[in-house]
Parts: structure tokens; C-alpha cells; sequence
């Protein structure tokens, strides 16, 4: 079981409830996020675009406007190569987005995962060199190609990289790191160790909305177009935002809110599509919709197929167009779902067929999985084993793989202190890709185990618990003030509240039988809704095991209310409204049990 701590961040909470006009546990909680000065509250509560920073500061981006100003002006012809991910697909679409208002001669390229791999190589240069194309624009990648920017180079060609992955390095015999910037023209990072952007977790979508901020500054287009080209791009952005799973604090917060917001009525045929298709009620769109419905589906057809078609849904002249590319989207991401499904079981036998059993950092070799599918199956051994995880597939030169990490472990950095063991490497302290012949697989493992420093404790779940309060204080507009603490995500976790001695009363099975409804009592014999929607399974089995088998069957029993043992556990929970037939009623969703 996970260990629960209980924040104890300290502040005057109802001066400040009192100043912002809110719950003085709404003020607690924004306290938890590390929000505390006056101007800090003010930007998490009322923060809009017009907060964020000046684009300028980051290094290189105003070099890579003009440069970009001058290009179209001269009427060159400019291809943007991007990635296969959301992300990728989205910094694509806003470059291109962008850059054909401003009226420039501009393609795109997205790499094909199987055929192409990863970034920018040489064959994509020579493409480019025999279709003529003048510049090159990478987004969401390039920062890791120094060697084939040399290569485009020294073949006459402009190039500009816009990125967001960690800059490579390598370490000197002292232990500084020397970082190999691309002998680009302009290198937009804002990774890069001398960039002054005061904010630099945000994605490559990002990285590329900044700069068609400024080519429409330096460009002087009408005030209409350019306002509405941004909020257009900035709903890409948001979306890609959350998918790359950038932490939703300061700027990312703020952009993303506002995406949500402008999204509810998007101009882009392709997302309302993608919306219309997924049963998704606009005003009701949220975090959780972009990062686990809409992502998953432009996702899907970069891992099974090619990118590109995700491109032209958000490209689409007519809805009608963009509705047949979301309908086929949506039926890819189905057969992805499937083969994670397998993916995964096959993962978890192997670790549970006792040869990971010593291992901190699991290495999966599994040579079947489809190599597009590597970095959902790596995250979902990853939250099932709460260890660093590599998913490695057999692909067409050698070994493709993927890998997710835990907070107290870099990946990029420890991954760089085997470097020599790859082919191809790049990503962040979360999340990383890699290439590599199949016979240091074996190699890696054994290193990459053995130079780990996690300890024990660095393996325990840990829950923070926002607020211990009784559900009696919890009423309609508590619940509904909740709201101005979204979007949630990494960085901005949905509030944890706690409760001791909660009685379970009575139960009901509901879906396919994996959630339940339940009727439960607090010690002042109020009571209340609460439903658990994943892991029934699991509490059942701790039920059964801490209160005997009779008193689950009791629970889900018609007379569950005269159980002979009862089933008293502290809880954690999240208050919601339930809306039937125009009438609103308090429910809670049952967190964690203790």
C-alpha cells in the first residue's frame, strides 16, 4: 500500500480566502501547489495569455524570425519536418498553419516511424536537396541531429531548429558537461543552457507557437487574421501541452486553460471532429479529454500507420472531410488499445516470470511488439511495478525501444552515461527513445542496473493528501469553486482530501463489473454516495483479506446495511455533482482506502 502524508504547508488561508473572494481549502490547496505570493495567486486564479513571457527572450527564436521573414519575402521554398507523436504533429501543423498565412512556399515532412525512425537523417536532407527545397525547419526534434544538421549544411541548405528535448552532452574527465548545440543558423531550445526564457518545460508545439508569434509582429499581418490564426494554434498547442505530459504549472496552466476555453467553439474541422466522433460535449471538455481521448487518436495513426494522416484531419477545407479522417482515427486507436492490451500482458510475464526479480530498472527485450507501441506499454509497467521501465522491440536495423521513468530517477541522464551502447538516443528526465544492435541489449541491462542509485524509499508510492475533511463540510458550490483550480494534470494533481473511520454500509457492482457504487456512513451516522471507478478487483481481494470473506459477500448483499463485521476504513476521496433529470446531487469518488 502507498504511503499518505499530509501537506503541511503553512499560510494566513483565510486572509487569502478573504483577499480572492474563495474556500479557505481552496486557498489551502493552491498554497500546496507552491503558489504563495500575492502576484503568484493572482496568475494561478486570473492568469491569461497577456502573463505569459516575452517569446524574445528565448535564444535564437527572433535570429530564426527574420531569417524566416527573409525566406518567404524571397518566396523560398521551406519544408518543416516534425515528429510522429501529438506533439509532433501538432508543432507541424502550427508551423505550417502559420506560415501559409503569412503566405510562404512551405511543405511538410513527417517522418515514418518504421521506415524513417526518429528526427531528422541524411535521407530526409537529400529529399529535400533533390525537391529543391531552400530551408529547413525542424519541430519538436533536431536539437539531437547535430551531425546531419552538418551534413544539410555543408549541402547549402538554411536550417532552423525548434525544439524542446534535452540538449546532448558529453562529460568531461572534471564532470562539466560539454553540450553539443547543431551547427544550425538558429537553434530555438529552450533547454539551451545560456537560454533566458524563464520557463523551460514547455513542448515543442510551444516552442513553435512562439515562434509564428513573432514572424506576425515582425510581418505586420492585419490585427483580425492574426488573432484568429493564434487561437487556432493555440488549441494545437494546448493539446500537444498535456499529451507530452508537460507539467500544467505557470505558462503550461495558463495555456492550456485557455485552449480548453477556446476549444468549446474551435474554428479547426479536425478537432471538432475529433470531438463529434468521440461523444465528447464541448462544454463539458476538460484535461483529461486531450490527454486520454483526443491524443490517443491523432496518436494512433503515427503508431500504426503513418502520421500523416493526423496532419490532414487538422488540415481538412470541410467538416464532412475531417468527420471521414476522425471516424478512421478513432478505429485505429481501437485496434492500438488491442494490441497494448497483449503488449502489456506480455510484458508483466515476463517480469513476474522471476528472472526481473532483483532488477530496479526493468529492460523488457520483446521482439513482437509493434515498435510504435514500445512507450505505452514502458509507462503502463511503469505505474503497475512503480519502476523505471525499457521496452525494446526488434526493428528493422537492430533494437527500437522506448522507456518511462519515475520522479527520483533521470532517464536522459542515466541512459547518457551508456551512451556508447546505442545507436540513436534522445528524451527528457521522464521519458526517452533509443536504438541500439541487438546484442548489447543483454550489456545494457546489466550496466544500466548496476550503476542505479535508487534506494528503497525511492520506490515507495507516495500520496500526498491535500486537505484531511470530513465529506459534511463538502456542499454544491465547494464542489463547483473546485473547478478554478483545473486543468489537472502532472504538476496541478487534482486535490487528495481524507477522511478516517468511513463506514462502508452497502455496495452495488455497476458497468462490467470493475466499478461500484457504494452506500457509506461517516462516525456522526451522515451518509453518502461513493463510487470507486477502477479497481474493484483490488479492493475486494483487501476487504476480504482485512474483514473476512463473509463481510464482502454482506456488502454486496441486499442486506448489506446488517453485515456482522463492519467495513470501517479511512478513505481518500474527490467530491463531484451528479446531474439527473435537471436535478444536481453530491457524490464521491473514492480515491484510496486504508
Amino acid at each position: 500500500m502507498a504511503k499518505w502524508f499530509i501537506a503541511a504547508k503553512k499560510a494566513d488561508f483565510h486572509a487569502v480566502a478573504e483577499k480572492y473572494h474563495i474556500d479557505p481549502v481552496i486557498a489551502r490547496i493552491i498554497r500546496n501547489r507552491d503558489v504563495i505570493t500575492d502576484s503568484e495567486i493572482d496568475r494561478y486564479l486570473n492568469g491569461t495569455l497577456e502573463d505569459l513571457p516575452n517569446p524574445c527572450l528565448m535564444k535564437d527564436l527572433e535570429k530564426a524570425a527574420d531569417i524566416l521573414c527573409e525566406k518567404i519575402a524571397q518566396k523560398k521554398k521551406i519544408r518543416i519536418i516534425g515528429d510522429y507523436d501529438v506533439d509532433g504533429i501538432c508543432s507541424t501543423y502550427i508551423l505550417y498553419k502559420g506560415f501559409l498565412v503569412l503566405g510562404a512556399q512551405a511543405d511538410t515532412v513527417i517522418p515514418h516511424r518504421i521506415r524513417d525512425g526518429y528526427g531528422l537523417n541524411e535521407q530526409l536532407i537529400n529529399d529535400a536537396i533533390e525537391e529543391e527545397i531552400d530551408t529547413i525547419v525542424t519541430c519538436d526534434n533536431g536539437i539531437a541531429a547535430a551531425n546531419v544538421i552538418l551534413h544539410a549544411k555543408e549541402k547549402g541548405l538554411t536550417c532552423i531548429v525548434t525544439d524542446h528535448h534535452e540538449v546532448p552532452y558529453e562529460e568531461t574527465e572534471d564532470g562539466r558537461r560539454c553540450y553539443m548545440i547543431p551547427s544550425a543558423d538558429a537553434v530555438v531550445d529552450p533547454k539551451q543552457e545560456d537560454c533566458t526564457y524563464p520557463f523551460q518545460t514547455i513542448c515543442g508545439a510551444v516552442v513553435a507557437l512562439k515562434l509564428i508569434e513573432v514572424l506576425f509582429s515582425k510581418c505586420r499581418i492585419t490585427e483580425t487574421i492574426r488573432h484568429t490564426t493564434l487561437q487556432e494554434l493555440t488549441e494545437l498547442a494546448g493539446i500537444a501541452t498535456v499529451c507530452d505530459v508537460m507539467e500544467l504549472k505557470d505558462e503550461n496552466r495558463i495555456l492550456v486553460k485557455t485552449a480548453l476555453r477556446y476549444m468549446k467553439d474551435s474554428a479547426n474541422f479536425g478537432l471538432k471532429a475529433l470531438i463529434k466522433v468521440n461523444d465528447i460535449m464541448p462544454e463539458h471538455l476538460s484535461a483529461y479529454h486531450l490527454g486520454f481521448v483526443i491524443g490517443p487518436c491523432m496518436n494512433a495513426t503515427g503508431r500504426l500507420d503513418t502520421a500523416q494522416m493526423a496532419l490532414e484531419l487538422l488540415k481538412s477545407k470541410t467538416f464532412e472531410e475531417a468527420v471521414t479522417l476522425a471516424v478512421q482515427l478513432k478505429e485505429l486507436n481501437n485496434s492500438r488499445k488491442e494490441m497494448t492490451r497483449l503488449g502489456v500482458e506480455e510484458a508483466c510475464a515476463k517480469v513476474e516470470s522471476g528472472e526481473y526479480g532483483q532488477d530496479k530498472i526493468l529492460v523488457l527485450y520483446l521482439p513482437d511488439i509493434h515498435e510504435s507501441l514500445a512507450g505505452i506499454v514502458a509507462g503502463r509497467v511503469r505505474e503497475k511495478y512503480g519502476k523505471p521501465t525499457f521496452v525494446l522491440t526488434k526493428g528493422e536495423d537492430g533494437v527500437k525501444g522506448s522507456a518511462r521513468s519515475i520522479d527520483s530517477y533521470h532517464i536522459y541522464d542515466e541512459m547518457t552515461k551508456c551512451k556508447e551502447l546505442f545507436t540513436k538516443y534522445g528524451g527528457h528526465k521522464m521519458a526517452a527513445g533509443l536504438s541500439m544492435p541487438e546484442e548489447n541489449v543483454a550489456v545494457f541491462r546489466k550496466k544500466i542496473n548496476e550503476i542505479c542509485t535508487l534506494t528503497e524509499e525511492d520506490f515507495e508510492e507516495k500520496i500526498l493528501i491535500d486537505v484531511p475533511m470530513p465529506m459534511s463540510y463538502v456542499n454544491l458550490p465547494f464542489v463547483k469553486q473546485l473547478a478554478i483550480l483545473e486543468p489537472f494534470g502532472t504538476g496541478n494533481e487534482k486535490p487528495v482530501f481524507a477522511q478516517k473511520a468511513i463506514s462502508f454500509v452497502q455496495g452495488r457492482r455497476m458497468g462490467n463489473g470493475n466499478m461500484a457504487k457504494f452506500l457509506v456512513r461517516d462516525e456522526n451516522m451522515h451518509q453518502y454516495t461513493m463510487l470507486l471507478f477502477r479497481g474493484l478487483d483490488a479492493f475486494e481481494t483487501y476487504v476480504s483479506d482485512k474483514f473476512g470473506k463473509e463481510a464482502l459477500q454482506y456488502l454486496f448483499s441486499d442486506s448489506g446495511s446488517n453485515n456482522p463485521k463492519e467495513i470501517k476504513m479511512d478513505v481518500l476521496y474527490y467530491p463531484s455533482i451528479n446531474e439527473y433529470r435537471g436535478k444536481q446531487n453530491l457524490q464521491f469518488v473514492l480515491q484510496g482506502y486504508q
